[in-house]
């Protein structure tokens, strides 16, 4: 079955926009990691089940605001073990929001390049879509193992049965992201398939 260039390039545009809104919605929201504490010992551990984003934790109904600061830190005041995870939390915050603004002006490239039938427009801007997801994807993979890192090294100082009452997930914020990441993949794949039906059409009246 044929598809027509336009169908491509508006189904590539519709992915390229939901991708923007999805990462957007992402990182302003505060589910990227959840924190349960089960009611057994709720008396124990009142206010410590959170949810956190990339910058605010709201920890008991309480918003902390700019609690997560990687940058403003002193580093006297942490191990090397934290000041790593604070490393790892700064290129986090720095790729996520980078590739969001890449897809903004991804966005304007497509819309001219589709106006223009330009297949090396086209191909370049694919190319720059795949290199949006690709931050995409290193800043939600990362995310991932800084949680887990996090983790083993609070488990490390309270031990097993400090953290038996508690369940850690991780929310649809991060969900978000990865949606975002397969939807640029998508978009930046139907622009390089445009790409090749503009050439094929620039070739078509030359041989005839």
């Amino acid at each position: 079955m044929k598809v027509a260039f336009g169908a491509l390039v508006i189904a590539a545009g519709v992915c390229g926009i939901l991708s923007f809104a999805f990462l957007a919605t992402s990182l302003g929201t505060d589910h990227w990691y959840i924190i349960e504490v089960s009611t057994v010992n709720m008396t124990d551990f009142e206010d410590m089940s959170s949810h956190s984003g990339l910058w605010r934790i709201n920890e008991g109904g309480k918003m902390q605001a700019d609690s997560i600061d990687s940058f403003a830190a002193d580093s006297s005041k942490y191990t090397e073990t934290e000041l790593r995870m604070l490393s790892m939390h700064g290129a986090i915050v720095v790729m996520l929001p980078l590739s969001l603004v890449l897809l903004l002006f991804g966005g304007i490239c497509g819309l001219v390049s589709s106006l223009a039938r330009s297949p090396v427009l086209l191909t370049g801007t694919a190319y720059y879509f795949f290199v949006c997801s690709l931050l995409t994807l290193c800043g939600a993979s990362l995310y991932i193992f800084y949680s887990y890192q996090a983790l083993s090294e609070t488990e490390s100082l309270v031990g097993p049965e400090g953290l038996a009452y508690i369940h850690t997930s991780f929310g649809w914020s991060l969900g978000l992201a990865w949606l975002s990441y397969g939807l640029e993949l998508l978009s930046g794949t139907l622009l390089l398939i445009a790409a090749q039906k503009a050439k094929l059409r620039q070739r078509g009246p030359t041989k005839a």
